[in-house]
């Protein structure tokens, strides 16, 4: 039983962290102002282009922490540079935001089933790498990497949203831009910032999900909707860092016992399998229908940025 509890809580932080970085990363965007439904499509592109190059660094034989740290930038700035056509679209276009969010997660999906079909000469959609660099091993737990950086960026969050000068502004932009702009404060520059904040983070988030979990990455599967289940917990979390914390580890409890309800029951004396109608995809689908049911009773009183997902227009001010 131990064993299986110990599984459990590690499989918490590997879900909580990969959640939490995404639903961090949908704050800061949605607290500047604009609506980034497009997390899922980021993240395919951030991880897709991360496990790429672990793969090809791995090949070359480059040392570990080299690349374990290259492959964390290039996960980041893919997540950014992808995020930026949301920014310019929506920003300097005024384009709708929930479209646009929309149309990046199905070009993602496509275009990451493109380019590993041709790494693997059309023969596969998968990515193979060895994860060994990203855990450390404490004997009867593993820590891998994400972890720790997660620590840092729930920190470094919670200052900079609330103690630093960037912060003020970045939510003053988010809730009244018209009084932000009247003060000096460039309302597009902090929205860019928003939005290229979010790509980061969703970027590192498809890292922390997929690499310490599996040696191997299929583009058909993508990011399984935590782009979507981390914009509801940012919401649950009233687009506080702390409170998106807290609640990232929630839902990733329910996602964690589809790997270990087996183990768990068996060892309460209770006999469950897939011939009983219980799998593991009807525990994976726990964290999505709790989110809406929460959704249903809660979203009168969630309290979001009140100029999110309205372009901002200097010259109707």
């Amino acid at each position: 039983m131990g064993d299986q509890i110990l599984l459990l809580l590690s499989y918490m932080l590997i879900f909580g962290v990969s959640l939490m970085f995404v639903a961090l990363g949908g704050m800061f965007s949605e607290r500047s102002g604009v609506i980034n439904i497009g997390l899922e499509g980021t993240m395919v592109i951030g991880g897709f282009c991360g496990f790429a190059t672990l793969k090809a660094m791995q090949e070359a034989s480059v040392a570990a922490p080299v690349t374990v740290i290259v492959t964390i930038l290039v996960g980041i700035l893919a997540g950014m540079a992808y995020s930026l056509l949301l920014a310019v679209v929506c920003i300097n276009f005024k384009a709708d935001q929930t479209l646009t969010g929309t149309a990046l997660n199905l070009l993602a999906t496509a275009l990451t089933l493109v380019l590993t079909k041709m790494m693997n000469d059309g023969a596969a959609t998968t990515i193979s790498y060895v994860k060994d660099a990203f855990i450390f091993d404490f004997g009867v737990f593993d820590i891998n990497i994400f972890l720790i950086i997660a620590i840092v960026v729930l920190i470094v969050s919670i200052f900079v949203l609330y103690r630093l000068r960037f912060g003020l502004r970045l939510r003053a932009c988010g809730e009244n831009p018209s009084a932000a702009d009247s003060v000096g404060i460039n309302v597009i520059k902090y929205r860019y910032a928003g939005v290229l904040i979010s790509g980061a983070l969703a970027g590192i988030g498809a890292l922390a999900y997929i690499i310490p979990t599996t040696n191997n990455w299929n583009a058909s599967t993508g990011v399984a909707g935590f782009g979507f289940l981390a914009l509801a917990i940012m919401i649950f979390g009233q687009w506080k860092p702390l409170r998106i914390g807290i609640i990232s580890l929630i839902f990733s409890f329910f996602l964690s016992l589809s790997y270990v309800y087996s183990g768990i029951f068996r060892a309460m004396g209770i006999e469950i399998n897939a011939s009983m109608g219980v799998t593991p995809e009807l525990f994976r689908m726990l964290p999505f229908i709790v989110s809406l049911v929460i959704l249903a009773f809660t979203s009168k009183k969630s309290r979001a940025p009140k100029a999110e997902g309205i372009p901002y227009d200097k010259s109707l001010r």
